[in-house]
């Protein structure tokens, strides 16, 4: 019988691994392999928000090889194997899941993602029965942004945040001002401080309306980098060094790269 091509995935991952196999990847552990698994899974976004099919079935397998690869060394820790860790998640997904999978109907999806934080703090509830705390789960090495968009959305499944849009954007608005009095009092501690609360408070505001901030601040760099690399280039045929122009020239040059694009994208359309 044919083997399907997860569990050619796993042959190639017990050759790698057996007494006449690859020499580093014997010596692998699920603790060594963590930041490959953090590189890979920024690459695969990467290649997801590039929209590029190649990239992305490229990068997703080499994620879905260092999770079979963990899951292959816990195995041989006599820990649980990778059919384990598909089941649990199988069950966690139906348990968390009851209004598709039983008969529970829920008035809207706030009410829905309400239920799945319950769902999942009862989940992991201590000896005596006290269910885990809101910001629990939260892993501490997640990336600040993305730490920060998902300590608002859970506060707000909680019931902890504020009312009105417009509120938000106030809040943002006074965050700002007080960025404005300790950046004018040359106070570094202080500006730090009231930074990280506008950048915290913007943060939320994308999140009320659908907009991830790590996402859209990785897609601001992609366009300056993308912009960039036009001016650079836009000087080589003008037979200037870039580094070496004014201010003023350079301005000039990212207006173009800006227009170019702005076109090229209307055409598009």
């Amino acid at each position: 019988m044919e083997k399907s091509a997860l569990e050619e995935l796993q042959s190639v991952i017990e050759r790698l691994i057996s007494p006449d196999g690859c020499p580093w990847d014997k010596e692998q552990s699920p603790e060594s392999l963590t930041d490959y698994v953090i590189e890979e899974s920024h690459e695969l976004v990467s290649a997801i928000r590039s929209g590029k099919a190649d990239e992305i079935r490229e990068e997703l397998g080499d994620v879905a090889f260092l999770l079979l690869f963990v899951a292959r060394l816990c195995e041989k820790r006599g820990q649980f194997n990778f059919d384990d860790a598909l089941n649990t998640s199988r069950a966690k997904m139906i348990r968390r899941h009851p209004h598709v999978f039983g008969d529970t109907v829920f008035e809207n999806l706030d009410e829905q993602l309400k239920t799945w934080e319950a769902i999942k703090r009862a989940e992991h509830a201590d000896a005596d029965g006290k269910p885990q705390g809101v910001f629990d789960s939260l892993p501490a090495s997640l990336p600040p942004l993305v730490k920060a968009y998902r300590i608002h959305s859970k506060a707000a499944r909680a019931g902890f945040t504020w009312p009105e849009d417009e509120e938000v954007e106030q809040q943002v608005e006074a965050e700002w001002l007080e960025w404005l009095d300790a950046s004018a009092n040359g106070d570094a501690e202080a500006q730090k401080h009231e930074l990280g609360d506008l950048l915290f408070s913007i943060t939320e505001l994308g999140r009320r309306k659908g907009i991830k901030a790590s996402e859209a601040l990785d897609l601001a760099t992609l366009r300056f980098l993308r912009r960039f690399a036009r001016m650079e280039e836009l000087a080589r045929e003008q037979g200037r060094d870039f580094t070496e122009l004014s201010l003023d020239d350079k301005d000039e040059l990212w207006n173009a790269a800006k227009a170019e694009e702005t076109a090229a994208s209307a055409d598009k359309a």
